[in-house]
């Protein structure tokens, strides 16, 4: 099971899965050349959402099809320091899919 940690330094917002940094996945579609983001609504979030969906699922027309509720459902609410496992993942596609 994968671990999804966040948090902010002040070298600005910090994402990892499995101690590693996580890609932004810019290939896939630019949403902020900014970074990662959350607790809110907008492109870093989005960005962020679409590299979560993106690894986690291995998937990627999955991930570009799921970002947008994702990031609105989890993404928007997460805390300022934040941990998701692949099941909390899981989880919410279900419950939001």
């Amino acid at each position: 099971m994968k671990i999804y940690e966040g948090a902010r330094s002040l070298d600005g917002a910090v994402v990892t899965v499995d101690g590693k940094k996580l890609s932004p996945r810019h290939d896939l579609r630019l949403l902020s050349k900014a970074g990662f983001e959350w607790t809110y609504e907008g492109a870093g979030p989005a960005q962020l959402a679409l590299a979560l969906l993106a690894d986690h699922l291995g998937d990627d027309a999955a991930a570009l099809r799921q970002y947008e509720g994702f990031m609105r459902e989890v993404v928007a609410h997460l805390d300022n320091a934040w941990r998701l496992t692949s099941a909390d993942i899981d989880a919410a596609l279900r419950q939001h899919g």
